[in-house]
């Protein structure tokens, strides 16, 4: 059988050109909504990020893909949608934070202790989503072109990370640990937003008062509802704190004036009828770019996806971004065409399952529901940590509701519309409105070519699709690496299609604990291995388990 040398990947490597790389940051928050004062809304103090914004391009229409963490992270890493790998599941896995091998359970429970099934009446087990051979971590392809890639430390990729997607992937990944002479890209994460943290947090002092806290539409107005707000509020004071922290090390490095700033957040809003609807308010982020010595500042309407921001890192590192992705490149020498729309999925979430497809231009918001006889609101078990939500559900059993808050908890119908500019928190539906009947069709035939036309793996239910991933329920293994000489060189293949290859030039006397924290390299070209020194090699391909280590004296 043919082998296949790692460093093809499936894809052309695009060799930097001779201008300089940028160092890339990406400070990344989870579980808000654009509630920051560069966006309005004066309620918590952000002395930090509001100066971050004063020298950065703001964007007022960037959206997750899912508004939830571990789907829209995938997006993110892949530039692809959710749908078209087949990780819109949330969530698939307990621990997908580390690199390696990891122990799935045959089944999955929801908070309640409740087993989880898919429409179909069939059990979840918990797995690593195996994608398309094709797709790689973007994160591979900057590695390939001299990048020192960093993480700290969240993955959540509905897929263990492979060793190839990072140089440094714990707590204590930094830039500084970059090699002189190599330009980087970090990331930190900064989990004091998360919904968690709204009970977490409780024991906190509140920096915002609850009386001066602003109160959506589809909340009734009582003490405990104002109180969950401002301890979101208070949240957001204490990322701003974490954020200032990290600006100034990046200055105390000197690397402020040379290195592109990215601050966003992982989907929407953290509380009820945020976190996990496809609305606005579980999928419009803030979302900013600081360009060396503030080069590029102000505000731009243009429509951003998560599955964007892969081809774009590529593109601002002057690589061509491969045609298979989903996402396009917004800023760099790779720029495509502004957007006319965005894309977003919901699929399971915890304990319920449904199949919901979005498209967003704009000012419109187009929402077809493919399960009528499914609730619209489900009553996910984790967030009633949340006190609010009590208090809603109580207000609801007691009639209390008024039509806007109530709007949550009505039948579905087969297709929405909503005008979001004139009705920003989508509470009045258009669809059957023949006013507004030209834009429905528009915007209904985009959703078809996106999701019907093209790949979904939503089609399926979620048991056949593990089937088809993990046969027989067990996880794919990659094969070992295979060690050619060529020459005075070494060559590293493997023979499972879509695998990557990592390495590791180790003294022959040494007796350091090898580790997925050692300094693995990413293989892409012919090494030389010196006399004194052993080799030894690892491949991955994501959602399998990977191989073997294969030494080389």
């Amino acid at each position: 059988m043919r082998y296949r040398i790692a460093v093809v990947f499936s894809f052309l490597v695009s060799f930097l050109q001779a201008q300089e790389k940028p160092n890339i940051l990406w400070i990344v928050c989870e579980d808000i909504s654009p509630i920051l004062s560069f966006y309005g809304d004066k309620t918590a103090k952000t002395p930090n990020l509001d100066a971050l914004a004063s020298e950065s391009l703001i964007y007022d229409n960037a959206f997750a893909t899912t508004p939830v963490c571990g789907p829209s992270r995938s997006a993110i890493i892949t530039g692809m949608l959710p749908s078209s790998i087949g990780t819109m599941h949330m969530r698939t896995g307990r621990d997908i934070q580390s690199w390696g091998n990891l122990k799935y359970k045959d089944t999955v429970y929801d908070p309640k202790g409740q087993l989880v099934h898919d429409l179909n009446g069939n059990l979840i087990r918990e797995y690593s989503a195996v994608i398309p051979e094709n797709v790689k971590c973007f994160t591979e392809y900057l590695r390939a072109n001299n990048y020192y890639c960093t993480n700290n430390q969240k993955t959540d990729y509905q897929f263990a990370a492979p060793q190839s997607a990072w140089d440094e992937n714990s707590k204590k990944a930094h830039w500084k640990n970059t090699p002189s002479g190599m330009p980087f890209f970090s990331v930190f994460n900064f989990e004091v937003t998360h919904e968690s943290r709204i009970w977490l947090n409780k024991d906190l002092p509140l920096t915002v008062h609850p009386k001066d806290v602003p109160v959506p539409d589809y909340y009734p107005d009582n003490d405990i509802i104002r109180n969950d707000l401002a301890r979101l509020y208070s949240n957001v004071e204490l990322l701003d704190i974490q954020v200032g922290k990290i600006i100034a090390e990046l200055k105390k490095d000197g690397l402020y004036d040379n290195t592109i700033i990215f601050f966003y957040s992982d989907h929407g809003g953290p509380l009820p009828r945020q976190k996990r609807e496809i609305y606005d308010s579980g999928l419009k982020v803030p979302f900013m770019i600081r360009f060396p010595n503030a080069e590029k500042k102000g505000r731009t309407s243009e429509l951003v996806s998560f599955a964007d921001l892969a081809p774009t890192m590529l593109s601002l590192a002057n690589i061509k971004p491969p045609k298979y992705m989903d996402g396009q490149a917004f800023l760099g020498n790779f720029k495509a065409k502004e957007r006319e729309v965005i894309y977003a999925t919901s699929d399971r979430f915890d304990e319920f399952t449904d199949r919901i497809r979005i498209v967003r231009d704009k000012q419109f918001l187009y929402v077809k529901n493919y399960h009528l006889e499914l609730p619209k609101y489900k009553n996910v078990s984790y967030r009633f940590n949340i006190p609010m939500m009590h208090s809603i559900m109580e207000n609801k059993e007691n009639n209390q509701l008024n039509t806007s808050q109530n709007h949550w908890f009505q039948p579905k119908s087969d297709e929405e519309l909503y005008d979001c500019i004139n009705d920003p928190f989508q509470l009045n539906n258009l669809a059957s409105n023949p006013k507004y009947a030209n834009k429905l069709k528009e915007l209904r035939i985009l959703e078809q070519k996106q999701f019907i036309s093209k790949i979904d793996f939503g089609k399926y239910y979620e048991a056949d699709l593990i089937q088809k991933m993990w046969p027989n329920g067990k996880q794919p293994k990659t094969n070992p690496v295979k060690i050619d000489i060529k020459g005075n060189k070494i060559v590293l293949k493997s023979q499972t299609e879509g695998a990557s290859i990592s390495y590791l030039l180790v003294p022959r006397d040494s007796k350091e604990k090898i580790t997925n924290n050692s300094k693995w390299k990413l293989f892409v070209a012919p090494i030389v291995v010196p006399s004194n020194f052993k080799l030894l090699a690892k491949a991955d391909r994501i959602g399998f388990e990977e191989s073997e280590i294969s030494e080389y004296n």
